[in-house]
């Protein structure tokens, strides 16, 4: 069994453009495929690179979604890494499996994506037997961090910075905010999931203060009945 996902299939591509993000995430998102791009040039200069990137905000906002363009944008193959199902297993093993993928990482000039990073510091409330486990586990984090080279790329995603471990935060150089959608961006977020389909299907009622996965979650029911019904009335 794999401990990571690896995405490198055109269904899974998505581009930066389709993407649905405020001036300041596009900007930072931007800036960081154009540091990757140019990298050989900055690094005559002396410029490092910024190559972690801690992107926080609630659950379907489109964290995934926007690790999933910048290796798009820059044709690097993405390894996605669930920390609570790393963690989950026998925490005398994780710091091994994570220098495993750290090292994949590296060698391929990969994206490594670390989803439900904050589970690292909810990690440290388990029972006193395991807290001296958890405290190697963040070193070991610390240290695969800090050698990770600048060929590549670390982004991690959680809902809760608040509990990860202050050392851990440190290490991130940019750090990108997710809320939730505004109407506006919501209405161009409706438009285009209707856009594929006949007009006839697409009177939905559309909600607000949602995210983007809910959003779609809603046009997709509400488009498939619309055509059930139709096709009912048509038998």
């Amino acid at each position: 069994m794999n401990l990571y996902d690896l995405i490198l299939s055109p269904d899974e591509a998505i581009t930066l453009e389709q993407m649905h993000l405020d001036p300041t995430q596009r900007q930072s998102i931007e800036q960081i495929v154009k540091e990757q791009k140019h990298a050989k040039v900055l690094a005559q200069y002396g410029l490092p690179l910024n190559n972690k990137i801690l992107l926080t905000g609630a659950s379907g906002l489109g964290k995934t979604m926007a690790a999933k363009a910048m290796a798009h944008a820059l044709s690097r193959p993405l390894l996605i890494l669930n920390l609570s199902n790393l963690v989950s297993a026998r925490i005398g093993e994780t710091a091994q499996n994570l220098k495993q993928i750290f090292d994949k990482a590296s060698r391929d000039k990969a994206i490594l994506f670390l989803d439900e990073f904050d589970h690292i510091g909810k990690a440290r409330a388990l029972e006193d037997k395991e807290v001296g486990e958890m405290r190697r586990l963040v070193n070991s984090l610390i240290q695969l961090m800090d050698n990770y080279p600048q060929t590549a790329l670390l982004m991690a995603a959680t809902n809760h910075p608040e509990v990860v471990d202050s050392a851990l935060l440190r290490r991130f150089q940019v750090r990108i905010a997710f809320q939730m959608p505004s109407k506006a961006h919501l209405d161009a977020y409706y438009d285009q999931l209707l856009s594929k389909f006949p007009s006839e299907f697409t009177a939905i009622e559309r909600q607000y203060q949602i995210s983007y996965a809910v959003a779609k979650d809603l046009t997709y029911t509400q488009v498939k009945k619309n055509l059930i019904s139709k096709l009912d009335l048509d038998i």
